[in-house]
């Protein structure tokens, strides 16, 4: 049972997307539900669904590739259980200049770094994607 579920579910599509698989199964649950839907809206993956297993249910990516090369180029955990990394609104970083994602947990739920900016919104900053 891994103590970070957050950072399972980032090394398991790093794991996959270096191994160039199409998909790849995790153990569901509600906040990997909406990391895996940010990751949709923002063009990351190319679709997920959850498959009922009688337990938890099991999360399935199916990764995206462009020219035969992977969308996501890299994945990073920031906040970790040891050290929470928390920023108010003006404090969001950003990305790469913009071109990659911060994924933030807010008092409104979990959202990118640009909708939590709009929303007037910090909170715990849980990886970054680019």
């Amino acid at each position: 049972m891994p103590t970070d579920p957050i950072a399972d579910f980032l090394t398991r599509i790093r794991n996959a997307v270096k191994a160039r698989h199409r998909r790849v199964d995790i153990p569901a649950s509600g906040l990997k539900k909406a990391l895996a839907q940010i990751l949709l809206d923002e063009k990351y993956i190319a679709n997920y669904t959850v498959l009922e297993d009688g337990k938890q249910g099991v999360l399935r990516v199916n990764l995206k590739y462009s020219e035969g090369k992977p969308v996501i180029s890299g994945l990073r955990r920031v906040s970790r259980p040891g050290i929470r990394q928390y920023k108010r609104k003006d404090a969001l970083p950003r990305v790469m200049g913009g071109l990659g994602v911060a994924i933030v947990s807010t008092s409104k739920g979990v959202m990118t770094d640009a909708r939590a900016r709009r929303e007037n919104v910090g909170g715990e900053i849980l990886a970054f994607v680019w």
